[in-house]
């Protein structure tokens, strides 16, 4: 039963019926149980089984979300680059829905990515559009970059919002190592960003310049210009 309901969710994912695919391993779940679910999962290939807690819906729970183990949850976050995703929209959601899930310890799922290749490169994408408050918080333990002194140190509970913050938290004070390999990513992918965005800003800037210094032509230079009447100009 087991291997024909695989070959049939990865029959269905090919086809781009990720729905259908969830709908039969949810239905494995209400008539086997969950254990039953779980053995699937397991044998389930991980590009598989990307592609269905990928499309996660916040809106509703997923029983799949919920049964993936942190192993099977690092195999396939791993593999969320073949989807090129550049905003790193879907890997975020997929991320905070398994892990932030309530009946979960977060720390096994988090170690789970470190412990694999590629899981701690997925963090960095993860992270990519926070790096600079990423980078700050590394240094001052405060995500507020306008604060840059010793003192304005924040707990988890002030950071508990089940997203990039929470988990940024929890990497620095409950997996360094972890943390000791993201961080320094992010602030070289920082330094990279804000120095192209400065060389695109005097570009700019010395583009409108040109047209403002630009001196007007002289009647010499415009001697012999046509008018419409397609005489030329007198000047």
């Amino acid at each position: 039963m087991s291997n024909a309901l695989v070959v049939k969710a990865a029959t269905l994912i090919k086809a781009g019926d990720i729905a259908g695919a969830e709908f039969a391993l949810v239905a494995l779940a209400e008539s086997d149980g969950d254990h039953a679910l779980v053995a699937v999962l397991e044998e389930l290939a991980p590009k598989d089984l990307l592609a269905v807690i990928r499309e996660f819906d916040a809106s509703k729970e997923s029983v799949v979300n919920l049964l993936v183990t942190p192993e099977q949850f690092a195999r396939a976050v791993i593999m969320e680059k073949l989807y090129d995703d550049r905003t790193h929209a879907h890997l975020r959601g997929m991320v905070n829905a398994v892990i932030f899930r309530g009946d979960v310890q977060t720390g096994d799922f988090i170690a789970a990515l470190g412990e694999i290749d590629g899981g701690c490169e997925a963090l960095v994408d993860y992270l990519s559009d926070r790096d600079e408050e990423v980078v700050h918080f590394q240094k001052y333990d405060t995500f507020n970059v306008n604060l840059n002194e010793d003192g304005d140190e924040v707990d988890r509970a002030e950071v508990s919002d089940s997203d990039w913050k929470e988990l940024t938290w929890l990497l620095k004070h409950e997996h360094p190592d972890m943390f000791e390999q993201i961080w320094p990513v992010l602030k070289t992918r920082m330094q990279n960003r804000l120095r192209q965005e400065a060389e695109e800003q005097r570009l700019e800037e010395q583009g409108i310049d040109a047209v403002q210094r630009a001196p007007e032509p002289s009647p010499a230079a415009v001697k012999g210009t046509i008018v419409p009447d397609g005489e030329e100009s007198a000047l």
